[in-house]
């Protein structure tokens, strides 16, 4: 480059400086200049010898990004400077302590926050992309402002990718439908999802997004004249009013057509909403309501409604934190138009989202839907049992999800995604609540527990201390948190009836003289043609491997055995070595996976602590020995985990879920008082058993009634049969062949 050229370039430099400066949406004092002129400076320094793809010097993106943030998004200094910088520890030799050391802790740490994603892989496969997505979700750090940043950095580049190679731009733009343009929805940032949304679009279906462009362009002037004409007859009526607003024509986002015209299966001619009107106006907070009515009766006195389009959020806003009012009304020609309602504290919200918010917050105490859904989204994040891809799923549905607004009995308001249930509702109260729901009222009348909710009901939850979630639970709700939740409970319960067994288990074999090891285990997963250690243990925990099949399986083994030696004494020299006393082992049975990707690797069972399948265990490197396999309540293990911790291998034993089981009773006997009490006060106190269906009859003086009973194996359902037939009064418990 020619130095007039550089000169140019430094011009053009300080020129966007002084741009982001007067742009900011917060106002910066002093103290505030100084510490982005100082970010300015630095970032300058540190990309002074690096070019963008398109040939233009680095810098203009950081500073791009820092008037996103500043403008658009609307954060203050500290985010300013972050942005400014996001690139330079990833790209020079300066590190996050020196950042620290020059400014201060913050802007460290939304530096190293937009580091740590920016050094995410990039990989096409989507389950890897999934688990990068909640790696990146995890650096939120509790401070929403990283992801914030990152969204200005993402639309930035997807603003300039023109000069990058198609595959490359098809990738960028694909992962922003899949992860970044959801993330700014839930954000309230409309604006910067719209811009995203039409990026991705643009590079992903390219012929559809330029054929959407050229029809909006032919058919511009008519639209603009048809905003004019409703225009001019609302200011006419709105200034008689004297109110205090402004009127914009929106044309709606490609991506939203594109939709449109994919959902309906519809010509873009055919797609009526194509463009909206917005007004805006002037209140100060205690007329607000008011006067986005007062408008609204002014807009329906000359255009029709349609009443079934009406949306109201003003009284109830959506958990982004949007209000406004959307009419939709009959204009000239008989063309629908919508037209929406909002104050300008509303529009600022609706534009720049959460961070508004803080702005117009009255008192910092006041729980904000940010804070609310911020621990919504780390109580999903820690659930690491979820499959990634599920996880972003299901994270997807609860942010895009249209909302219904409930109310709890003493008529509080309570958001929650169109499709969650009445146990949905109990959840999000508390998960203390959903554990112990034992039924569900709404509008004052008993419903099951997977009733769908809508909008304006208000749902009382009845609760026992008794009550536990079972399997069938995960049917009945939608939302992740109780998803999360449920598991978690079903997973715990199932380890406490493992190690029950377990230890049962290691005593019964104890009086057979035989010790409880990992190749003893196998054995027995594999007499008992079961999958792993978890179901062994689980079904002695629940009584239904009894003591003779244990005495069957010492029978077995010491026969094998005996077979052994007679082999060795008949057998001639000549004969090749076998394991004859080896039992063949399926497929199915436990083994050890190491790390997050849960690979099979060769180990060895370390003998200090002896593991059997089952254990919680961690894996250690040694240098001679391989991967050694310890229990993580060793003695030894404090000391290998504080003083080699790199050598810790994160280890589990694959286990396998367990099944449940319908059956059917058919029950008679003398009716007497009490009879239906005492029959079902039995079945719920048998553990493990789960009532599905009582029907229950009496007629002069006989008692005829069939239960449908949940259950996990044969042994329980015999021991329920056995325990209803000591019932005073029943004569017969049968078991109908139907299920």
């Amino acid at each position: 480059m020619t130095e007039i050229d550089i000169e140019k370039e430094n011009k053009a430099i300080a020129q966007e400086y002084k741009e982001l400066l007067r742009i900011s949406y917060q106002t910066l004092s002093e103290a505030d200049k100084k510490l982005i002129r100082k970010a300015f400076d630095l970032a300058v320094d540190a990309h002074k010898d690096q070019r963008r793809k398109s040939g233009e010097a680095y810098i203009f993106h950081p500073i791009a990004v820092a008037k996103i943030v500043a403008s658009e998004i609307g954060l203050g200094a500290t985010s300013i400077a972050a942005a400014l910088m996001h690139d330079v520890v990833e790209d020079t030799d300066i590190t996050v302590e020196d950042i620290e050391k020059m400014f201060n802790k913050k802007v460290a740490q939304l530096v190293e926050g937009l580091t740590k994603i920016s050094q995410v892989k990039k990989d096409l496969n989507v389950s890897m992309q999934a688990e990068n997505f909640r790696k990146m979700l995890l650096t939120l750090n509790d401070d929403v402002r990283v992801i914030l940043i990152k969204l200005a950095d993402r639309l930035h580049n997807m603003q300039t990718m023109g000069s990058m190679p198609e595959y490359k731009q098809v990738k960028i733009a694909s992962e922003t439908l899949y992860i970044y343009a959801p993330l700014a929805h839930r954000l309230g940032l409309y604006n910067i999802k719209t811009q995203l949304e039409d990026l991705g679009l643009k590079y992903t279906e390219p012929a559809i997004y330029n054929d959407i462009v050229s029809k909006i362009k032919e058919t511009k002037e008519e639209q603009d004249q048809y905003i004019e004409d409703i225009s001019q007859v609302l200011k006419k009526a709105l200034d008689e009013e004297s109110v205090d607003y402004i009127i914009k024509g929106r044309p709606k986002s490609i991506y939203s057509i594109r939709r449109k015209m994919a959902a309906q299966n519809v010509s873009f001619d055919e797609v009526y909403d194509k463009f909206a009107l917005r007004i805006v106006y002037k209140s100060n907070p205690h007329d607000e309501k008011f006067l986005a009515w007062k408008i609204y009766s002014i807009v329906t006195d000359h255009y029709r409604p349609s009443p079934s389009r009406l949306r109201d959020w003003i009284s109830s806003p959506k958990s982004t934190g949007y209000e406004a009012l959307h009419i939709t009304v009959m204009g000239p020609k008989g063309r629908w138009v919508e037209i929406q309602v909002r104050s300008e504290r509303m529009d600022e919200i609706a534009e720049k989202g959460y961070a508004a918010h803080y702005k117009y917050k009255q008192g910092a105490t006041e729980e904000s839907g940010l804070d609310i859904w911020l621990n919504l989204l780390k109580e999903a994040l820690e659930n690491s049992e979820t499959n990634a891809v599920d996880f972003v799923e299901d994270f997807k549905m609860n942010l895009y999800a249209k909302e219904i607004f409930v109310f709890t009995p003493k008529g509080e308001i309570k958001s929650l995604p169109k499709g969650a249930t009445s146990l949905d509702f109990a959840f999000s109260i508390h998960s203390e609540l959903g554990i112990k729901t034992l039924g569900t009222r709404v509008n004052g009348k008993l419903v099951q527990l997977n009733h769908e909710l809508k909008s304006g009901d208000q749902i009382e939850i009845i609760t026992s201390q008794n009550q536990k979630p079972t399997a069938h639970w995960l049917d009945y709700v939608t939302t992740s948190r109780a998803k999360n939740k449920i598991r978690n409970i079903l997973n715990d319960n199932n380890k406490k009836i493992a190690e029950e067994g377990k230890e049962l288990l290691t005593r019964k074999l104890k009086h057979l003289k035989i010790t409880l090891n990992e190749s003893v285990v196998n054995e027995l997963v594999n007499f008992f043609k079961l999958k792993t250690s978890l179901d062994l243990f689980y079904r002695v925990g629940i009584g239904s491997i009894e003591n003779q099949q244990l005495k069957d399986y010492a029978a077995q083994k010491s026969n094998t055995l005996m077979n052994f030696f007679k082999n060795k004494i008949k057998r001639s020299p000549s004969t090749a070595d076998k394991d004859i006393h080896k039992p063949v082992i399926n497929n199915n049975y436990d083994m050890l996976v190491f790390g997050s990707e849960q690979d099979k690797l060769d180990y060895k069972l370390s003998t200090c602590c002896n593991p059997i399948p089952g254990d919680d265990v961690f894996g250690f490197v040694t240098i001679n020995e391989g991967i050694k396999v310890h229990k993580k309540d060793c003695p030894n293990a404090i000391s290998l985990q504080s003083n080699y911790a790199y050598r810790i291998l994160q280890t589990k034993w694959i286990d396998s879920s367990q099944q449940e089981f319908r059956a059917v009773l058919d029950i008679t006997g003398m009716d007497s008082l009490g009879l239906t009490n005492e029959l079902t006060k039995v079945i719920s106190n048998n553990m493990h058993v789960n009532i599905q269906s009582i029907s229950l009859s009496g007629q002069a003086g006989i008692f005829n009634g069939q239960v449908t009973v949940i259950v996990q194996n044969n042994t329980i359902l015999k021991k329920l049969i056995e325990n209803i037939r000591k019932i005073d009064g029943i004569e017969k418990v049968t078991r109908v062949n139907k299920n």
